[in-house]
């Protein structure tokens, strides 16, 4: 799956977030398909690779995202003063945890349902654990037990592989921005 996602950007075999469903849901997360069935104004929290990024010069400084896990698409809405405290997550992030209230709307063949974000988490560090080689990070003739790092590599798996740079881990395609 990471190789057709590094490859051709995209997969038949299985969705990135699928792999860290069980991480997410210890953070608070239900699946993306099962928000149409809360009540209205109930809290929620999901997560989601980024699909869309959305500030229609009609809505006011709203946001809209368009959040994709393995069972479907969240629509998240994030008022103006939101977004300016998080706007470096709203533009930057690959993989967002999103926790707010349920809201309902009408339309024409029923209702969409929106997540109305009260706090944004980004989680992108979790999707280089999809990735084998970040996995196996290159080693190097003073990474051996003689080496004269601090820390003599007592990091975790998870310490190290959230310091590569992301030029280097692309394991999803770019979402759609607005400018």
């Amino acid at each position: 799956m990471v190789h057709d996602y590094e490859t051709i950007r995209l997969s038949l075999k299985a969705h990135p977030v699928s792999f860290l469903r069980e991480r997410l849901a210890r953070a608070g997360a239900i699946r993306a398909e099962r928000l149409k069935d809360l009540a209205d104004e109930a809290r929620a929290s999901v997560a989601g690779v980024v699909l869309v990024r959305q500030r229609p010069g009609s809505a006011k400084g709203v946001v809209f995202l368009t959040l994709e896990d393995e069972t479907g698409i969240a629509n998240i809405v994030v008022w103006p003063k939101l977004f300016d405290r998080y706007r470096p997550l709203v533009m930057g992030a690959r993989l967002l945890l999103i926790r707010g209230r349920i809201q309902h709307a009408p339309d024409g063949a029923g209702y969409v349902t929106h997540l109305v974000a009260e706090t944004i988490e980004d989680r992108t560090p979790d999707l280089l654990l999809l990735s084998e080689a970040a996995l196996k990070p290159p080693r190097s003739p003073g990474d051996g037990a003689t080496s004269a790092s601090p820390d003599r590599g007592e990091r975790t798996q998870e310490e190290r592989i959230v310091h590569r740079h992301p030029r280097n881990v692309r394991v999803l395609p770019r979402s759609r921005d607005f400018h």
